[in-house]
């Protein structure tokens, strides 16, 4: 019998643990030898001195690498039987398979030294309480943690190296297939390749990957998938797997590796997550290695919209994709004072905010600026830029529309195709089978019955789509106005041709951003950087809320009381001053109505009968008793018409006219302090 002096009868008066690990669970399938070689190792713990019914084997953490404890149940159980005192040796076929962790195996050393357990492998028994022991143990320890990463570090390399060639056998996505040899081809089912080139011909027109959901679910499209098995099975498409196949530069015969890097996170130390990376950080990419669906250069432009389109445009500083809002400009305006994006603000008014730093530091809002008046000026300034455009934007549009309905009615005749061929392979499989066999006819039956409402619906869906696709017709008026772009937009803008969503894509194939500033309370400086790198810069006056936020104000109201007492009308005043540069508040010219505000302020009056108090004799009106008595005069005129106060009209005048008497005032602030509930005259 094999025995060590470190092994007392203490120890064997305990229980004897067998610790068993493989590090994956492809190791359990293809390393067989080695787990038999650890599972002997009860056989060890007998000849040192334990009995078999005292002997436990711990081996719940198979498949689980040893590079931490976080995951692995068995090692958290082993710790707790040494800490309880029961456990005399631990043995294992090898240190490695305890920890590769030394931040784990240095506190299990610690542990069995203060619990007098001992530890032992394939070549001998330690005892981590004495110096020797822990020295030794230690040693390994160290070892297996830097063999665990000389061993990753030439896997990697090993790895990287491949990849650098682009002979890393990855993942292919759905219409990408690796044959015997290794070699990439698309897919030979055509309609597959047609599905996928339909996504990205739809994307590029649409520029958006919800249009091209919602285009699919229209026509009752599906697109190809692969299940986990890596069959091509048929789905209802959705915005995640639309949006992965417009990222997956594969499509663009692209071998890419190291799109991803793990990421730890703060609440699980020892578990990752994996994160994407931009196309310039990628580790590795060989062009031109795979058979391309689109070129690199239109999979770029197809990143750039994805990232533009991202709706955060506030925190992330992209544009967002046009959206049914009344600002024009929404995601292309800057803040001219400390340059930050503006966002859009429709509660009361339509107004470009800039609210960035409020949000990181709660100062208040750097400035609000209405938006009417800016969209309006940078619109003539694109009309401008357009002007001398001459394209045949007509025969344009037929031939995309042409051939965006053809790609559509392929689809669709193909996938009826398909669902024929699968209804007559149904057909065929049920009529094999062994009538009597019910178990199975009545599956293969239900699956015929699947199969031909698939057709049905497909078939369906396609004879409703005819019909819109041959009843497509463009009016001559607009045939005109398309075959002259640029002279007819401004018509075109004003009517209902163009939406919301159309116009401010317009806008944003000339303009890159809108940079605004307000110089003083009524004029914002406006700059507008175009798409080339120039730049229009003016500046442009915008609505304020009352007269004395004019920059020109006092002047304004100098002139209006000459004029006024030369004896010059409003209208004459108002066209004259507009002339010179002035403007009412809330509009562009001067009204006549503000002349007569200001000429009435300094009580200049042009028609005495309608601009004095009247007076009649013996009486006093609301507004005398108002002023008298300190009340408004709606405080009077609510009361009369509660019948606090009780009073008639008077006849001629139409007034309501109180007797000229000292107890009047008095009953009237008898009654406004309370000691009276009502008055009658």
């Amino acid at each position: 019998m094999t025995t060590s002096e470190l092994v007392t009868l203490e120890h064997v008066n305990r229980k004897a643990i067998i610790y068993i690990r493989q590090s994956t669970p492809h190791q359990l399938i293809s390393n067989q030898e080695s787990l038999r070689l650890q599972y002997a190792l009860r056989q060890r713990a007998i000849e040192l001195g334990w009995s078999d019914s005292n002997i436990e084997v711990i081996d719940c953490d198979l498949g689980i690498t040893g590079a931490s404890a976080e995951q692995r149940p068995g090692f958290k159980d082993m710790l707790a039987q040494v800490t309880l005192g029961v456990v005399g040796i631990i043995l294992s076929y090898d240190v490695t398979r305890l920890s590769r962790n030394c931040s784990d195996w240095y506190p299990l050393l610690d542990l069995c030294g203060y619990k007098n357990c001992l530890i032992a492998d394939r070549d001998s028994v330690y005892n981590p309480g004495n110096a020797n022991g822990r020295l030794l143990l230690g040693l390994k320890g160290q070892i297996s943690e830097v063999e665990l990463h000389t061993i990753r570090a030439r896997l990697t390399a090993g790895i990287i190296s491949k990849a650098q060639r682009g002979e890393l056998g990855l993942t292919l996505p759905v219409g990408l297939v690796r044959d015997e040899l290794g070699v990439v081809h698309k897919d030979p089912n055509r309609e597959v390749q047609d599905r996928i080139d339909l996504i990205f011909q739809s994307f590029l027109k649409l520029r958006s990957a919800c249009k091209v959901l919602r285009m699919c679910n229209e026509q009752n499209l599906l697109i190809p998938r692969r299940d986990r098995f890596g069959d091509i099975i048929w789905r209802k498409p959705s915005v995640a797997a639309i949006i992965s196949m417009l990222k997956n530069p594969a499509y663009a015969g692209a071998f890419v590796y190291g799109r991803t890097r793990a990421v730890r996170s703060g609440l699980a130390p020892y578990q990752s997550q994996q994160q994407q990376q931009p196309i310039e950080e990628w580790k590795i990419r060989v062009n031109d290695k795979y058979p391309a669906y689109i070129s690199w250069e239109v999979y770029e432009r197809i990143q750039a919209q994805l990232l533009d389109n991202y709706a955060e445009y506030d925190r992330n500083k992209t544009r967002g994709i046009p959206r049914q809002g009344s600002a024009l400009l929404h995601g292309l305006v800057y803040c001219g004072e400390c340059g930050h994006k503006m966002v859009v603000q429709y509660k009361g008014a339509t107004r470009y905010i800039c609210n960035y730093l409020r949000q990181q530091y709660g100062v208040p809002v750097c400035q609000y600026i209405p938006a009417d008046a800016i969209d309006e000026h940078v619109v003539q300034a694109f009309f401008a830029a357009m002007k001398a455009v001459e394209i045949d934007a007509y025969q344009k549009a037929v031939k995309a529309q042409k051939e965006t309905d053809d790609a559509i009615e392929r689809a669709h005749c193909q996938q009826i195709e398909r669902l024929r061929y699968t209804v007559a392979l149904c057909e065929r499989q049920f009529s094999r089978v062994d009538p009597d066999n019910r178990l199975v006819a009545a599956e293969l039956e239900q699956r015929w019955e699947n199969a031909l409402r698939d057709l049905k619906l497909a078939e369906a869906a396609y004879t409703k789509q005819k019909p819109s696709k041959n009843a497509t017709s463009i009016p001559t008026e607009l045939k005109t106005a398309l075959s002259a772009i640029g002279q007819k937009l401004p018509e075109l803008w004003s009517g209902e041709t163009l939406t919301r969503v159309q116009k401010k894509a317009l806008l944003r194939c000339l303009i890159d951003k809108v940079v605004i500033h307000r110089i003083v309370r009524d004029q914002v400086r406006t700059r507008i950087i175009w798409k080339g790198g120039d730049t229009t810069t003016v500046d442009l006056p915008i609505p304020v809320g009352s007269l004395a936020e004019l920059t020109k104000a006092d002047e304004l109201e100098a002139q209006v009381v000459t004029l006024s007492t030369e004896g010059f009308d409003d209208e004459l005043i108002a066209q004259q001053l507009t002339a010179q540069g002035h403007r009412s508040p809330l509009c562009k010219t001067l009204l006549p109505s503000t002349v007569k505000t200001i000429r009435l302020k300094h009580h200049i009056f042009h028609n005495h009968s309608q601009s004095h108090p009247r007076h009649i004799s013996g009486c006093l009106t609301i507004p005398q008793v108002a002023t008298a008595v300190e009340v408004p005069p709606h405080w009077i005129y609510d009361r009369i018409h509660k019948g606090t106060i009780q009073i008639k009209r008077d006849q001629t005048t139409g007034l309501y006219l109180f007797p000229d008497s000292p107890d009047t005032l008095v009953q009237i602030n008898q009654l406004k302090t309370g000691q009276i509930d009502n008055l009658c005259f």
